[in-house]
């Protein structure tokens, strides 16, 4: 051993965020669940170096990040495929990475998708909030986003590294079909508002984050021009702000809303590699009027 289980924050990259499968359960107290867009990715890359599923790794969001190991240690990288190196030699992302202590880890932009996730073995180990470690960036609970210089300690290693070599993975889809049951407010829209939801496509615009991914395309007229008052929201909730744009909320969305919600997905993990200029269709029925 050369020194503390840390990992040294060299250049944090656009957004890259400490995640674990989130904090279900709070919504009643007003907090999201919040967690990796990708959990599926996220679980991957812990079986892969050894950790238990929940355990914290770190989402990278389009252009990657560069790490230092200070102890010997091992990694691996899911979800948007991106260049991997240690010490400047391009290694395999999607299996199990030996890293020698004090290696300079450098994980480029993602090839395509959006979201890489990087796990190192023992878990990212900052303190604990509402019993999750995932950084909320609506809430502002748990770690924030990671900077330049920062500093992450590790958990202890407490089993070997998956005995795979590779795992390829496909890109995403130009264009997702996204399931919705309408409601709870599609009473608020018109008619033809639900067949342009419904019969229309829209593209991910790019002021899409982690609360929610904006939508471009044929604005969604009201049938009733009231106020609504504040009510519960969900993840996978197609909201409608005052343009008629809709807006479709993910892992750190708000628990509640002012904004009526015409639809809700059925699944937004389709939606966690998508950039923006994807194209969006919702499928569901249209109700009698």
């Amino acid at each position: 051993m050369s020194g503390p289980a840390l990992v040294e924050v060299i250049r944090a990259g656009g957004l890259t965020t400490v995640q674990d499968l989130g904090r279900p359960g709070w919504a009643h107290l007003g907090v999201p669940r919040s967690g990796a867009l990708d959990p599926a990715a996220l679980r991957l890359a812990n079986r892969l170096v050894g950790n238990p599923e929940p355990a914290a790794g770190l989402e990278t969001t389009m252009t990657g990040c560069t790490l230092r190991l200070v102890r010997a240690g091992t990694l691996a990288v899911t979800g948007a495929p991106a260049v991997l190196r240690v010490n400047g030699r391009a290694v395999d992302t999607g299996g199990p990475v030996a890293v020698p202590a004090g290696a300079l880890v450098e994980l480029g932009p993602a090839r395509h998708g959006v979201r890489s996730y990087l796990a190192v073995a023992g878990g990212i180990a900052v303190e604990p909030v509402l019993g999750s470690r995932a950084t909320d960036t609506l809430s502002g609970l748990g770690p924030a986003p990671l900077r330049d210089g920062d500093t992450l300690p590790l958990g202890p290693v407490t089993a070997t590294p998956a005995p795979v070599d590779f795992l390829p993975v496909g890109a995403p889809p130009a264009q997702l079909d996204l399931p919705v049951r309408l409601g709870p407010r599609h009473d608020w829209f018109t008619a033809e508002a639900v067949r342009t939801l419904l019969g229309t496509a829209y593209t991910i615009g790019t002021m899409s984050n982690r609360v929610g991914a904006r939508l471009d395309g044929a604005a969604l007229p009201r049938a009733v021009a009231g106020e609504l008052p504040s009510e519960g929201v969900v993840l996978g909730a197609v909201q409608v702000p005052a343009d008629g744009q809709p807006l479709i909320f993910l892992a750190d969305h708000p628990t509640t809303g002012g904004y009526p919600v015409i639809a809700v997905l059925y699944d937004v993990l389709p939606l966690a590699q998508a950039r923006p200029g994807t194209i969006v269709r919702f499928h569901g029925p249209i109700p009698l009027r």
